[in-house]
């Protein structure tokens, strides 16, 4: 979708040519002179329109107004929350028509705040994104061209390049997490990092099965030894400070099939676990956003990708396996795979010698018992990085709940044959898997994120949502050197590939 941020007065925007004009309108609207003002006031004043958040009034060819189709969009009290909730709504309505350009208008509100701007751009992307890649025949979307109208563009430009980096990101994470296994094997997954790597500050290693070995990753190869599809762990890099300062490090889980292994899933809804790498297409989302954002903070994405499938060589319960840390697993689950390939990388992640790392994962049902489809868990043993996860959580509207990592948890984790098994048993399942990651946390900050009750929709809405990569961009802004300018891109770089048309502003 192509953004732009425009400056307009109410007036002007009467003149402006378009399809469709939205109108946000708050709680408490000042009277205005002007032929949208005086539409809005009248369907208050006449009861036929409410200003709260989601709630859409209509009109066709209003006198003095260029667009033909003008939708009244409640925004309440006009925070971020709300402006989502108003955009969704209406960009729902529109998108089923014929409108191919629409205009946003702000100016009914009295304070305006660049994060409004953010949710207004990321919201009319949700509202109509659509799946398109393995469809013979996709139906076009025809709603291509948002204007975001504003009293003082300026003011607001961080907010909104902000939101188009993100929707680039998002839209990454949701194409790769909505693609057929068999369109999103390991190999292609490593091929769409390294597409990346011809962004500016970002460079891509794939490794495979060779070098995995060469690295005792025992634990990642015992998961991937059941299919034919050879593994990839994608080391990917965002370059945009010093080189002495310490990277953040994010993990995806890259699952790009989940059968359950010799420990099979249930036939039903198994299709879904295609999204078993939606942790995987996070860390490319948030790598996507990144490039387009260009902040001075390092970033080392790490991506165990493979399948888990039932072939005569796959893994079987009781089998024990060790990992690239030297401890041993007895795998009594090969259906509790995820944390089998995370902790090898958590290994690998000490070499980066990192001041955080997050690992993302779409972990297990358990979390998704405990916090449904609303919020991510959270689970750290740093209470800094906690606090700025859920902080990031809370600004970016991708939700997260800090989880509890108490040592008696660990106790279903003991075995007689091995150092540790991967499974505790079904009580507290999400607390005892991220206990059986934080044995091999090194030396630095460490937080696991449970995606698997947000990472995806089920239902007449099934598709990934590409989250968190809204909540781990504000993190990484928020970790971003205020002392730092930002980098050029070096004349080595090689430009980037178009993947979506420009946004540009006007002030």
């Amino acid at each position: 979708m192509d953004f732009e941020l425009k400056t307009l007065t109410l007036a002007t925007i009467c003149n402006e040519k378009a399809d469709a004009l939205i109108v946000l309108v708050p709680e408490g609207l000042a009277a205005g002179d002007d032929p949208v003002s005086a539409l809005a006031a009248l369907a208050i004043q006449s009861g036929d329109f409410e200003a709260k958040p989601g709630k859409l009034l209509s009109a066709y060819r209003t006198a003095g107004i260029a667009a033909p189709r003008v939708l009244l969009a409640g925004v309440g009290d006009a925070s971020p929350k709300s402006v989502r909730t108003a955009l969704i709504a209406a960009m729902n309505t529109l998108k089923t028509g014929n409108a191919q350009r629409a205009i946003v208008s702000f100016n009914a509100l009295t304070e305006l705040q660049p994060e409004m701007v953010r949710a207004a751009v990321v919201a009319c992307s949700e509202a109509v994104y659509a799946y398109a890649t393995t469809k013979s025949k996709p139906a076009p979307v025809k709603l291509q061209r948002v204007l975001l109208a504003v009293a003082k563009a300026a003011s607001v430009k961080a907010g909104f390049d902000k939101g188009v980096g993100l929707v680039k990101g998002i839209e990454l994470a949701k194409e790769w997490g909505n693609r057929p296994a068999n369109h999103a094997t390991p190999t292609l997954l490593a091929e769409a990092a390294q597409e990346l790597a011809k962004l500016p500050r970002l460079k891509v290693e794939v490794l495979g099965p060779k070098e995995v070995a060469k690295l005792g990753m025992g634990s990642f190869m015992a998961v991937a030894q059941g299919t034919a599809e050879p593994l990839r762990f994608i080391v990917l890099h965002y370059e945009g400070a010093a080189k002495a300062d310490a990277p953040v490090v994010l993990i995806g889980k890259g699952i790009t099939f989940d059968s359950g292994g010799i420990s099979i899933k249930p036939s039903a809804e198994m299709d879904e676990m295609k999204f078993d790498m939606c942790g995987a297409a996070s860390v490319l989302g948030t790598f996507r956003a990144l490039a387009e954002l260009q902040p001075s903070l390092n970033v080392v994405g790490l991506i165990p990708a493979c399948e888990n499938l039932l072939g005569e060589r796959a893994v079987k319960p009781g089998d024990v396996v060790t990992s690239m840390s030297g401890q041993t697993i007895e795998i009594l689950n090969t259906d509790a795979e995820g944390r089998l390939v995370l902790c090898d990388a958590l290994t690998y992640a000490a070499r980066f010698k990192p001041a955080a790392v997050i690992d993302i994962a779409t972990l297990t049902g358990a979390c998704v018992v405990a916090l449904g489809g609303v919020r991510s868990g959270l689970f750290s043993s740093n209470e800094a990085l906690a606090g700025a996860l859920a902080k990031a959580g809370d600004s970016s509207q991708d939700l997260c709940w800090r989880m509890p990592l108490d040592d008696d948890y660990a106790d279903g984790l003991k075995t007689h044959f091995a150092d540790v098994a991967n499974v505790a048993g079904r009580a507290g399942g999400a607390v005892t898997a991220a206990k059986f990651l934080q044995r091999f946390v090194g030396d630095f900050p460490w937080a696991h994120l449970d995606i698997a009750g947000t990472a995806w929709k089920g239902g007449a809405a099934k598709g990934a949502t590409g989250r968190p990569v809204a909540l781990l961009v504000d993190y990484l802004l928020g970790q971003a050197s205020a002392t730092l300018p930002p980098v050029k891109a070096t004349p080595k770089a090689r430009p980037a590939k178009k993947t979506a048309p420009a946004s540009k502003t006007q002030a």
